[in-house]
């Protein structure tokens, strides 16, 4: 699936604040906690504890959370299939590191160990 224009700027215009409290559902949901969810978010973005939560309380767009983040530099080792896209095959970088973040997230709630996670 390629995404458009539309799709892309959706994503850029959607805020981390709407999508986290989904994240935190759906790890809690198959038995993973708060603090894995966030140290999966640190290990891509570099942001700690607090930034992450100063993002939220800011209701941050995904395209402003990507220009503060320092991506890490193993991100590129995140493959496969996510929303309906493969990683891999999105042209948009920030389309792209969203779909990061997502992959990252569903790999800890199917259970997956943290070590195979954090690349």
């Amino acid at each position: 699936m390629k995404t458009t224009d539309k799709h892309n700027e959706r994503i850029a215009n959607m805020t981390f604040a709407s999508v986290y409290p989904h994240y935190v559902t759906k790890v809690e949901k198959k038995g993973r906690t708060k603090a894995e969810l966030l140290q999966v978010i640190s290990w891509l973005t570099g942001f700690d504890n607090q930034q992450i939560q100063q993002l939220i309380t800011d209701k941050v767009t995904f395209k402003t959370f990507f220009e503060k983040a320092t991506l890490h530099p193993n991100a590129t080792l995140i493959t496969g299939v996510i929303c309906g896209y493969r990683i891999e095959e999105i042209d948009n970088t920030l389309t792209k590191n969203v779909r990061y973040l997502d992959k990252l997230v569903d790999e800890l709630a199917k259970g997956r160990k943290m070590e195979k996670i954090l690349r």
